[in-house]
Order: C-alpha cells, then sequence, then structure tokens
C-alpha cells in the first residue's frame, strides 16, 4: 500500500481508535504512549500555527481541533476506569499527581483550576469572539470580493484561471471562519468537561476507595484524589496548547513570513523603544527595595538586543555593496536592463503631488484602476497598468503623462485647491488655470473655499479627478499607441475560444497579427472602439482575400460597425451632419489618388484650406449650438477626407454613407459644404 492510500485510511483508523478507547479498558503502559502522544500532537499543532503565513495554509485546523478534543476525552475516560478500578493509570498520570504538584492535593487542584480559568476565561473566549466576528467580517465582505475578481478579470489585469483560483480562495477563507467559529464552541466546551469530569472523578474516587475498598480516607485521598488531579493536568496541559493554537489562528493576518519572523522583524525595528526599556530597568534596579540582579539583567539584555542588526539605512548600503561586488553576475544585467524597460503609460508627479497617491487619503491609485475598467468596456483595449511615480525635475504642482517614454500630455494641480470652472470668479482668491480636456477657462481657488465658489456658479472638480479626466482623455486618444502586438494576440485567443471558427478563417492564412494590428490601430485612432472584435473579424475575412490594402480593410470593419459608430456619435437619438454639396463630392472624388501613403486628395493647397476653414467652421458653429456634428460623404472619399480635416478639427468625425444606415437615430443636417471650393475645381 503505498503513502497516499495509507494517508487516506489514516484519519478513519484514528476516529474508531478513539471510539475503542473510550469503551474497551486498557493496559496502563498503552495509556502513557497516548498521553504523552496527545502532548505532542498539541504541541505539533501549536508550532504549525505559528509558522503558517496566512489561516487558509493551515485549513485542516477546525477539524483537527476536533479529533484532537476528543481524543483527549477518551483518554480522560480510559483513565479515569483505572483510576477507579485498579488505583493506577499509569505513570504519566502518577508523574504529573505526585512529582509535579509535590504529592499535594491543595496544590494540585489549585494549579488545575489556574489552568483552567487561563484556558476558559482567557484564551478561549477571545478566540471564540475573534473567531465569531471574523467569521462575520468574512461573510460579509464576500460579494465584495467577488466583485473585484470579477472587475480586475474584466479589466485585463487577470486571466479566468487567475480569476477561478482567487474565487476558489474567497469561498475557502469563508468556509475556514465558519468552520473556526463553531470549532471555538469546542474548546470552550472542553474546558467546562474537564471540571465537571475532575469533581466527578474527585468525589468517585474518594467513593470507591471509603465504600468498596475499605480504605481510610486519608489513604483514598492519597490514592485517588491525587491520580485524579494528575489526570486532569495531563489533559488540560494539552487543552491549554490547543487554545492557544485556536487564538494564533484567528488572530493571524495574512502575510509573507511565518509569525517567528514577523514579531523578530518588527520588534528589532524599534530599537529606540528596546533603549528606553532597557534603561527604565537600569533605573528600578538602583531602588532600595527592588532586587538588583534581575533587573541588571534583563535591562542589560534589551540594551545590547537593541544595539545589534542592521541600523536605519545600512542594510541598503550593504545591499547596494553586495550588488556592485557582483556586478559581474547575471542578477545585474537582468536589473540593468529592467531598469531600461520603457513602460507603456508613465504618470509622473512633482513632489508636492504625491499626496495624491498616498495610501493615508489619496485615491488617486483607485481611481486610475476604475479608469481601466471603464477604458476597456468603452473602447474594447485593455489599458496597460500606469506606472505612477515622482519626479525630482519637474516643476511644483504639476505632472505629466508619458507614452512609450515620450511626454504627451501636461497638467498643473496645485495642492489643498480645487478647480472652480465658470465666468465671475474674480471674487475668489486663486491662480488661473485651464480644464485640460475640453480647454475651459477656470481657477484654481482654495479648498475650503470650493462652496463659494459653487455659489457663484461655477462647476468645482477635486484635484484627482482633473488628473483622471485628463489621463482617460489621453489614454482615449492615443488608444492606438497603447495596443501592441501581444495585446492583438491576447484578444484574438479570447475570441478564438467563443468563436474558433472566424480566427481560423482570418488569420494567419489570410491577416498576420501584425495586419489586424495595424486595422485596429487605425478604427481607435478615428475613435471607433474594437469591442465587437467578431464583427470586425468577419468584416476583415472577406476583404483581406482581395488584398491587404489597410484603407480598403479599415472601411470593410468600420462598415460592419457602422450602425454602432453612429450611435455612439448620436445625441438623444439625434445624429448632426455636415454634409458636402454633391458638385462638391463629385469634385473631390474625381481627385482621389491611391499612393504608397494611401489614398490622397489631388487638389490644389488653396482648395484645399478653404475647404477645411469652412468644415471647421461648420462643426464649431454646431458646437457652440450644443451639437456633436459629424461630417459625412461617400465611402470612397471619406478616409482621404478624415486625413484631410483631423489635423484641423480632431474631435470632428468623418462618417460614410452606408455608417449612417441601420440604425435607430434620426439624421438632422446642420450644414453644407458648398463655398469656396466649387469654382476651383
Amino acid at each position: 500500500m503505498n503513502s497516499r492510500r495509507l494517508s487516506q485510511f489514516a484519519v478513519p483508523a484514528g476516529v474508531i481508535m478513539i471510539i475503542v478507547l473510550m469503551v474497551v479498558p486498557m493496559p496502563t503502559f498503552l495509556l502513557d504512549m497516548f498521553i504523552v502522544l496527545n502532548i505532542a500532537l498539541a504541541l505539533l499543532i501549536v508550532l504549525i500555527s505559528m509558522q503558517v503565513r496566512k489561516p487558509l495554509e493551515f485549513s485542516v485546523f477546525p477539524s483537527i481541533l476536533l479529533l484532537a478534543t476528543l481524543f483527549r476525552l477518551a483518554l480522560n475516560i480510559s483513565a479515569t476506569r483505572l483510576v477507579l478500578l485498579d488505583g493506577d493509570a499509569g505513570a504519566v498520570i502518577g508523574a504529573f499527581g505526585h512529582a509535579v504538584v509535590g504529592g499535594s492535593l491543595v496544590v494540585g487542584l489549585v494549579v488545575f483550576f489556574i489552568l483552567i480559568v487561563i484556558q476558559f476565561a482567557v484564551i478561549t473566549n477571545g478566540a471564540g469572539r475573534v473567531a465569531e466576528v471574523g467569521a462575520r467580517f468574512t461573510l460579509d465582505a464576500m460579494p465584495g470580493k467577488q466583485m473585484a475578481i470579477d472587475a480586475d478579470l474584466n479589466a485585463g489585469l487577470i486571466d479566468e484561471p487567475e480569476a477561478r483560483r482567487r474565487r476558489q480562495e474567497v469561498t475557502a477563507e469563508a468556509d475556514f471562519y465558519g468552520a473556526m467559529d463553531g470549532a471555538s464552541k469546542f474548546v470552550k466546551g472542553d474546558a467546562i468537561a474537564a471540571v465537571v469530569i475532575t469533581l466527578i472523578n474527585l468525589i468517585g474516587g474518594f467513593s470507591v476507595g471509603l465504600i468498596q475498598k475499605g480504605m481510610a480516607p486519608t489513604d483514598a485521598i492519597n490514592t485517588y484524589s491525587l491520580l485524579t488531579v494528575g489526570d486532569g493536568l495531563v489533559s488540560q496541559i494539552p487543552a491549554l496548547l490547543l487554545s492557544v493554537a485556536t487564538g494564533l489562528i484567528v488572530t493571524r493576518a495574512a502575510g509573507d513570513q511565518n509569525m517567528g519572523s514577523l514579531v523578530t522583524s518588527q520588534f528589532g525595528a524599534n530599537k529606540t523603544a528596546m533603549k528606553i526599556g532597557g534603561v527604565s530597568l537600569l533605573a528600578l534596579s538602583l531602588m532600595p527595595a527592588m532586587p538588583m540582579l534581575p533587573f541588571l539583567l534583563v535591562g542589560g539584555g534589551l540594551i545590547i538586543a537593541s544595539t545589534r542588526g542592521p541600523k536605519p539605512g545600512e542594510e541598503v548600503v550593504e545591499t547596494s555593496e553586495s550588488t556592485e561586488v557582483a556586478e559581474s553576475a547575471p542578477d545585474a544585467t537582468e536589473a540593468l536592463i529592467a531598469e531600461m524597460r520603457v513602460d507603456p503609460l508613465e504618470l509622473a508627479l512633482a513632489t508636492d503631488l504625491v499626496d495624491l497617491v498616498d495610501a493615508a487619503g489619496g485615491d488617486l491609485l483607485e481611481r486610475v484602476r476604475a479608469l481601466r475598467r471603464k477604458i476597456a468596456l468603452e473602447l474594447g483595449v485593455v489599458m496597460p497598468p500606469v506606472r505612477t511615480r515622482d519626479d525630482l525635475d519637474l516643476p511644483l504642482s504639476s505632472y505629466v503623462i508619458r507614452i512609450n517614454g515620450a511626454d504627451v500630455a501636461r497638467g498643473y494641480a496645485p495642492p489643498g485647491t480645487v478647480l472652480a470652472i465658470g465666468d465671475d470668479l474674480e471674487a475668489l482668491p486663486g491662480r488661473a488655470g485651464v480644464e485640460p480636456v475640453f480647454g475651459l477657462a477656470g481657477k484654481w481657488v482654495p479648498a475650503e473655499l470650493r462652496h463659494q465658489a459653487e455659489a457663484l456658479g461655477a462647476t468645482v472638480v477635486d484635484r484627482a479627478s482633473v488628473l483622471v479626466t485628463h489621463l482617460a482623455e489621453v489614454t482615449r486618444t492615443h488608444a492606438g499607441r497603447l495596443l501592441g502586438r501581444e495585446n492583438v494576440r491576447a484578444l484574438t485567443d479570447v475570441v478564438r475560444r467563443t468563436h474558433p471558427v472566424v480566427v481560423e478563417e482570418l488569420t494567419p492564412s489570410l491577416m498576420s497579427l501584425g495586419e489586424i494590428q495595424r486595422v485596429l490601430h487605425r478604427l481607435l485612432d478615428e475613435g471607433v472602439p474594437i469591442r465587437d472584435l467578431v464583427g470586425i473579424y468577419e468584416a476583415l475575412s472577406p476583404a483581406a482575400k482581395a488584398g491587404a490594402d489597410i484603407d480598403r480593410l479599415v472601411e470593410a470593419a468600420r462598415a460592419a460597425l457602422g450602425p454602432a459608430i453612429a450611435a455612439r456619435l448620436a445625441v438623444d437619438g439625434v445624429l448632426s451632419v455636415i454634409t458636402l454639396d454633391p458638385r462638391v463630392e463629385q469634385t473631390l472624388l474625381e481627385s482621389v489618388r491611391v499612393t504608397e501613403m494611401g489614398d490622397r486628395l489631388a487638389v490644389d493647397a488653396a482648395t484645399l484650406e478653404a475647404l477645411v476653414g469652412d468644415v471647421a467652421g461648420l462643426a464649431g458653429r454646431a458646437e457652440s449650438q450644443g451639437q456633436a456634428a459629424v461630417l459625412a460623404c461617400a465611402p470612397r472619399l471619406r478616409t482621404p477626407l478624415y486625413r484631410l480635416v483631423h489635423a484641423a478639427v480632431p474631435r470632428l468625425a468623418v462618417l460614410s454613407y452606408s455608417e449612417l444606415s441601420g440604425g435607430t437615430h434620426r439624421i438632422e443636417t446642420v450644414g453644407v459644404v458648398n463655398s469656396g471650393y466649387t469654382l476651383a475645381a
């Protein structure tokens, strides 16, 4: 029989043995062996409880606690049987009854009841309360933890196996603390049973000695009562150890170190407290009524311990020295490569803005994590983790957003202020500012004047909101740059799991991952979400059979996403459209030329300038009226026209007529481009 099958039968066999101990008499030698085994088991459980890093590493503890309690009660019954029948319960109980308490019944009873008070009134009550509160809090926090796991999964921070593992861990934690809440009652019941059993044995042993065996009262007490007290002490020492283990488990917080390492490191980190304590003990030793030697030894030991180990900052120096010595080792090269790595998305803060990410009061990091989920659900691309760090080179109160190491946006957020956006703010003190996304004029006013600014009709935004809004806009604008090849492969694998035929038809036979990435880049650059990857891939497959022209592939994908694109740009079911005069549109269609850089408009500069100016004017007029207009044109003209107007009007979306159809929105024309260039054409 192998070890695995043996372990499967060990616990059931142990439970059967415990039941046998309660019923069948046993020789004193075997009882001694089981008593020693009981003490060893309790000691082992305490040591394991101190070595685990988190309670779930000892998840079998509640069951072991029940079995250990049952084993100890079985030994109580066996010992009681031997004491009452033979007046002898083995060498171990005899040693505890005579040698440990000096053969004194009074001393034995006092020690026994002290152990009972310590176990029942102190350790068991505390451990039971902690287990009850822990179980309640764990169950209350379970839905929030499950939602956090789902949020990380949806944001792409973790994959499905990791999410499944975390869910199992949350469930196991709830089950463990629920079991511990019940198991703590075993310990309390065991303490009560120990008192009752000892009282019964005292009365029963004294009665057996006097009535059945005709012994003198003194002899009966010496024979039976001392053995009963010895049996109680033998039982209560393991019980006390298990109570301590229960308290250690339920009060243990999860960490990377065991309890011994944590106690040593945390006590060692407070050397000043150790020095003060040592000096205080040395001062107490000088008092006339105090024994000098114990205070000198303990106080001197504390002072010596406070001088041992590394001082603050010393450990870092030693680490750097060892790194310099091992500079030629592979670790040094890997460290340099890690330092050279450029983060896809980085937020650098001036030194006086670090409070925004301070765990004590700043919530910027939490907002950034929420932003990653929002971007993923909005654009269909997993925003890379944002590396947030302080930068000594930045001017005070400023921040920089970098993509792949390059600065793409800067902002200003002075500490202790809020941004008030509105007019007539001259009465408020502060520094003029600009909302970074929409360019609205405002003023950074002291935070305590927030209500005064709101009373003046201003919109008040806190610093973290300004920064997160700026970061969100930068992420949307540069989403294409943030979509790497590995991200495309991961997204394709997700589609393959649900729609394998779609992926197999498209890649790698028709398009490589690099070509798919270029199409997705273009869609994101034009503000088109890529959440419907299945629809995009299905549209790319027939288009890719005619060639790998990116412009044509992008238009095929946009045609498939047309209703969703138009619906996203519509406001309250109305899509405001700027159209081209038919003569202008025909002239532009005839001027489209295919180049190595894609489709371009072969029109003279003056005409193009007039066209762009007219489009910008119509878009600006619509925006001033609260309308988010789009420019509509023929499908063949959409790509070159977008390239032309995007630089001048970056927020203006350019849609083809095919993208406007198929939706439930209503189309409303807000302008027609028909002046300035028909003559030139």
